[in-house]
């Protein structure tokens, strides 16, 4: 098994370390699987993000008119850890089912939020990263970025972990973390294209998100299993531990009957077949869905509006594990948010303490393109000087290494950082900005107007890069 550190290579539980090659643009297409070691080894490369230049088009997909109880049922009240004084957004009720031994464990309140951006073509990557401290966000799982290969990177004080097909612009999910919370981030797993956890070192217990985009109603049942099967595999190498959060796209609607301990009464729309298999999941892995937890007005339940805005379907969800779900405050979308997909932001305010990571030493980066003749005279120097008679192999290793660095620090200038300037221009972000106004005033036309206009000026910034 596997498990990639962040700022580190994949490595093996037997300590050999796994190159997939540069990132972030092409990966192997065959990463390793996920372990439950936790281990430090040398810093990743990077390479070039694959960003498409055009968004896909709108979801064809058949489309319901929201629907749902306003009455519903939820968890009882837990076994507390550290009791959560603040009241939760929402209405939460209690139901007779109960997970056995929940708990609620911290006051410490972080945002997970989920969206499926349908592409992030050029420039909307920019959007995404500015909409998540406006709205508080600490961990964003995104869903059909449209991206190829696989990897991480540092952008506007975000970290951002994707994986994706090595060749193919299809699926592929990532997440994106604020640096405060990336300081606590163990390490990710990029499983495939369809689904990617990250591990955050909490107190009492770690916490584990996986972030999935599920296929579609109209994907061959072969397909569906697949997915599943992968999905089962990912929680089955889990630190078992761990609080397990899934979040992402199911392309299924639960509808709003109670299934006791799985859902309340507030999910919307019609169940469909895809339903079936997600709560097969559940059960067998005792988890709840939070969004039909919570009774709170229908503009913040659903999660997709047909291009027509005629239909509105409930289908991105947060899972959580039963034991925890006391913890989970609030599960609302936000129709304010807009980066120019049929799919709205959902989030989840979660309560667990994060613990910050210790300190990483990366290795020191040297200009190699500045190598003075000094430094070769020296090293040739000090070796003729050692004693390699009956030395130990490790000894004689471990003064030759310091030989080298030594003699590096004293000649070799080091590299220097250089922050890349973001290239959408203000007259970009700006029209950006008015587009997401013209979506929460519900002024179709004017959205439209102003989503083309952002394309065309994304991509002359694009050019004039």
């Amino acid at each position: 098994m596997s498990y990639t550190v962040q700022g580190h290579p994949r490595w093996e539980g037997n300590g050999r370390e796994v190159r997939p090659g540069t990132i972030p643009g092409e990966g192997n297409g065959n990463p390793p699987q996920y372990s439950c070691h936790e281990n430090y080894i040398d810093q990743y490369n990077q390479r070039n993000v694959g960003i498409p230049s055009e968004d896909r088009p709108p979801r064809s997909e058949d489309g319901q008119n929201a629907t749902g109880e306003e009455q519903g049922t939820s968890p009882s009240s837990p076994r507390c850890v550290d009791a959560v004084s603040s009241k939760p957004e929402g209405k939460l009720m209690a139901d007779d089912a109960g997970g056995e031994g929940r708990i609620r464990c911290s006051k410490n309140q972080h945002t997970i939020g989920i969206w499926n951006v349908r592409s992030m073509s050029q420039g909307k990557l920019d959007v995404v990263i500015g909409e998540m401290p406006r709205l508080k966000i600490d961990i964003l799982g995104v869903s059909e970025l449209k991206w190829t290969g696989m990897g991480h990177f540092t952008k506007d004080d975000h970290q951002i972990y994707y994986c994706g097909q090595e060749e193919h612009r299809r699926n592929e999910v990532a997440f994106i973390i604020n640096n405060k919370v990336a300081k606590a981030v163990i390490g990710y797993n990029p499983k495939n294209d369809r689904m990617i956890s990250i591990r955050v070192q909490g107190k009492p217990f770690n916490i584990t998100v996986i972030q999935i985009y599920a296929p579609t109603t109209a994907a061959e049942e072969a397909e569906l299993g697949k997915f599943y099967e992968d999905m089962q595999h990912l929680v089955d190498n889990t630190p078992k531990r761990d609080i397990i959060l899934i979040t992402g796209d199911w392309n299924a609607k639960v509808g709003s009957q109670m299934i006791t301990g799985i859902t309340g009464k507030h999910g919307l729309g019609q169940q469909n077949e895809v339903r079936r298999r997600q709560i097969e999941f559940c059960q067998e892995n005792s988890m709840c869905i939070t969004n039909t937890l919570f009774q709170q007005p229908k503009r913040w339940l659903y999660t997709w509006t047909s291009p027509d805005g005629q239909h509105r379907n409930q289908i991105d969800y947060i899972l959580c594990s039963q034991r925890w779900r006391t913890s989970i405050q609030s599960v609302k979308t936000r129709r304010g948010a807009d980066c120019s997909s049929d799919h709205k932001l959902l989030i989840t305010k979660f309560r667990i303490r994060l613990k910050r990571m210790g300190k990483i030493h990366r290795p020191i980066r040297y200009d190699l393109t500045n190598i003075p003749s000094e430094y070769a005279v020296e090293v040739k120097n000090r070796f003729q000087g050692l004693d390699l008679i009956n030395r130990v192999p490790e000894e004689l290793w471990t003064e030759v290494h310091n030989i080298v660095q030594e003699v590096a620090t004293k000649y070799i200038p080091k590299k220097k950082k250089t922050k890349k300037a973001r290239w959408l221009s203000v007259e970009t972000l700006e029209v950006a900005q008015e587009r997401r106004k013209a979506k929460g005033n519900s002024n179709r036309g004017r959205y439209a107007q102003l989503n083309a206009q952002f394309q065309r000026l994304a991509r002359r910034d694009k050019e004039l890069q």
